[in-house]
This record gives structure tokens, sequence and C-alpha cells, in this order.
């Protein structure tokens, strides 16, 4: 059995795990903007862009502040920091040169682009159902039965989530490139 945290109940090491999460969420975001950024649309640049920047200043909030009330010292906090800034510039780059025009030659069968894409909007899918999700439910993320009951999500938010699925694949309906 792992030692608990006294103060937040959770095993010693999800410090390790809280910034590991962040650093691949962050990761993902890295492949976006490669990806983004190795096509000529300059809107699709920017809005991939400016959707990572809104999100990851209140991302190394987060992750500081769960550092800090976890116990972390100030050095080992400013590591952790670094390495979850650093993952989204380096993964960007490495999409980038991944996907430069050599290798799309080589890919021509495959419109890699649109697979990094996928890649990274799938991450953010993954972490929305599988550790968000039950979270807003009331059931909260673990293995075992809730003691308060937690009922879950009402017919109506599965409807919602479900018809939020849908839209894009009925906006695709007819659109080719």
């Amino acid at each position: 059995m792992e030692p608990l945290d006294p103060e937040t109940a959770r095993p010693s090491n999800s410090k390790i795990t809280t910034t590991l999460g962040l650093v691949v969420h962050a990761a993902a975001d890295g492949v976006a903007l490669g990806a983004a950024a190795s096509t000529s649309q300059t809107s699709v640049q920017l809005i991939v862009f400016v959707a990572i920047m809104l999100h990851k200043a209140p991302a190394a909030f987060g992750l500081v502040s769960f550092l800090m009330h976890a116990g972390l010292e100030r050095n080992r906090i400013r590591k952790h920091l670094l390495v979850f800034a650093l993952a989204a510039p380096v993964m960007s780059m490495v999409t980038y040169l991944g996907l430069s025009k050599s290798s799309k030659e080589a890919l021509s069968e495959v419109n890699a682009t649109g697979v990094a894409m996928l890649f990274s909007a799938g991450t953010f899918l993954y972490v929305a159902t599988v550790h968000v999700l039950p979270e807003v439910g009331g059931i909260g993320h673990s293995h075992k039965p809730d003691a308060t009951g937690g009922r879950g999500l009402s017919r109506l938010e599965v409807a919602a989530l479900v018809l939020g699925c849908l839209i894009p694949l009925i906006l695709s309906v007819g659109h080719q490139h």
C-alpha cells in the first residue's frame, strides 16, 4: 500500500502523476500547434494558437497551486513547471519537422496534418471523458463505489453530450476537401 500524504489524503506520488498528466496534455497542445503550423491556412494556425494560449496560464497556475498545496519545495516546483512549459514548444517543433515538405512526400497517401490534429483532439476527448466528466457527474475519479451514492449524469446531460459529439459529423456531411 502506498503512503498517503496526510494533508491531501492522496498517494505521495500524485505530485508526479499530476505533472505528468499536464505534460502529456501540453505535448498534445504542441502536436496540434505543430500540425497547424505545417498548413498554409493562417486561420487554423491562429485559432489553435489562441486556444492554447487561453488555457496555458490557468493550467500552469493550477499545477503550481497543486504542487504548493502538496508541500513541494520551490526549486522542485520550478522544475515541474519548466518541464510543463517546454512540452508544448518541443512537441510543436517535432511535429512541424515531422510534417515538413520532405516528410509529407513520404506520407502522401495519408493526410499527416489531419492525423496529427485528430491525435491531439483525441487526447483532449480522453481527458474530458475519463477525468473531467466523472467529476462533473458527481461520480469522482475512483474505481470504488461511491459511498454518497453519486447518481452520475442525467438523461438530458447524456443526450446533450451525444448531440455535441455528433454536431461535427453533421456539419461535415457534404463538405469535402
